[in-house]
Order: C-alpha cells, then sequence, then structure tokens
C-alpha cells in the first residue's frame, strides 16, 4: 500500500515517532491515522514530547526568480519564536534553500516520499543493465545505481550547490555552530515548505513540507 506522505507527516508531528516508524504503522493500519497511532503507542514508540506539540508561528518567506521569470522559487520557513527568525545564520540557511532548489530541480524531500512504481522502473532499468552477473553483484551494483538516483531527485540528498560535497540534509550542522544550535538542539524546531515552478505552456509545482 502507497502511504501518502503528508499522512506519515500528520502521525510524525502527533506522535514524535521516526518517519519510517510512522510508515509503517500506517501501512499496518491501511492508512487509518487514529489506528497507526494506537500501534505506536502500543509498540511503545510514540512519544508525548513537548517538543512535538509546540507551534511554530513565526519565520520567514523567501523568493528567487531566475530566467527572466521562467522559473521561481518560494520557500516558507516556520519556526517558534521571533528570536530565531531574525536570527542571520538562519535567515542565511533559508536564501541558500531556496537558490539550490532553482538551480538543482529536486522532485522530493526525502527518498521515502518517492513513489513506489517509480523505485520499480528505476530498479527494472538497472538490472537490466547488468543482466548475467551474480547475484550478489547485481544487487550490489543495483543498490549504488538507487542511492545515486535518490541523490538527484531527493532534496534532503542532493549535493548543495555552493559545496556538492555536502549534502542538504547536513547543511544546517554545517552552516554555522549558531544555526546547529538554533535548529537541532532540540530547544527549538523548524517546518518548511518550497515550491519550484517552471512556466511554459502552464505553471507546475511541487511542495516540500517537513521537520527539522
Amino acid at each position: 500500500m502507497e502511504i501518502n506522505p503528508q499522512l506519515v507527516k500528520q502521525l510524525r508531528d502527533k506522535t514524535n515517532a521516526g518517519m519510517m516508524d510512522c510508515k509503517r504503522a500506517l501501512a499496518e493500519s491501511s492508512g487509518d491515522l487514529g489506528k497507526a497511532e494506537a500501534i505506536l503507542r502500543t509498540k511503545g514508540i510514540a512519544s508525548a514530547s513537548r517538543k512535538a506539540s509546540r507551534a511554530t508561528r513565526e519565520g520567514i518567506v523567501a523568493s528567487y526568480i531566475h530566467l527572466q521569470g521562467k522559473v521561481g522559487v518560494l520557500v516558507e520557513v516556520n519556526c517558534e519564536t521571533d528570536f530565531v527568525a531574525k536570527n542571520e545564520n538562519f535567515r542565511e540557511f533559508v536564501k541558500d534553500i531556496t537558490l539550490h532548489i532553482a538551480a538543482a530541480h529536486p522532485l522530493y524531500v526525502s527518498r521515502e516520499e518517492v513513489p513506489a512504481k517509480m523505485i520499480d522502473a528505476e530498479k527494472a532499468i538497472y538490472e537490466s543493465q547488468v543482466k548475467g552477473k551474480p547475484a550478489n553483484v547485481v544487487n550490489k551494483i543495483v543498490d549504488g545505481k538507487l542511492d545515486k538516483f535518490y541523490s538527484t531527485v531527493c532534496l534532503l540528498e542532493q549535493g548543495f550547490i555552493k559545496n556538492p560535497d555536502q549534502t542538504i540534509k547536513e547543511l544546517p550542522a554545517q552552516k554555522s555552530r549558531s544555526l546547529a544550535r538554533t535548529l537541532l538542539s532540540g530547544a527549538s524546531r523548524a517546518t518548511w515548505w518550497a515550491s519550484r515552478f517552471r512556466r511554459k505552456r502552464r505553471v507546475r509545482a511541487v511542495v516540500f513540507s517537513f521537520i527539522l
């Protein structure tokens, strides 16, 4: 059963459980949010953490328009306090994410959001390329090619345009100690979404949403 990423996010926000735990619980409950929460609590995975219930009502919105208006990105990053929103490192991080999305064309936030049909299609292509090799070799090569595929279509696994050796997932911690403390220490949290669109005959939009 293919699970809606938005349901995974809702369950994660509500229970503070890990993304994959939420996804498995939703699959087990056939997509029923209430039953999935009960499954997590029964397994002792769900947490009543204050962090999960705190609101992110402050933040900033950044935009970037490129190529004479044909490509644009709109990013909203929300945080708990106005103090965090005014932090220079926080603002620089938002700007960098905006520029990266415009340049790198991500289709999904993480590999968990890539549709199973797309993954199966990629696997079929890779397996046909190494047909005839031993099974253990095939599996190793296919896994490696899938990792490469994820690094091109998934935002968190893409190499940062200003430093390709650093992934977007690593960016907050590497950006500066101040930003790392702001976003990752547990003292605060931030949610953000980004919409990237390209104007041809019609507008296409992709929306990203997750918690740092």
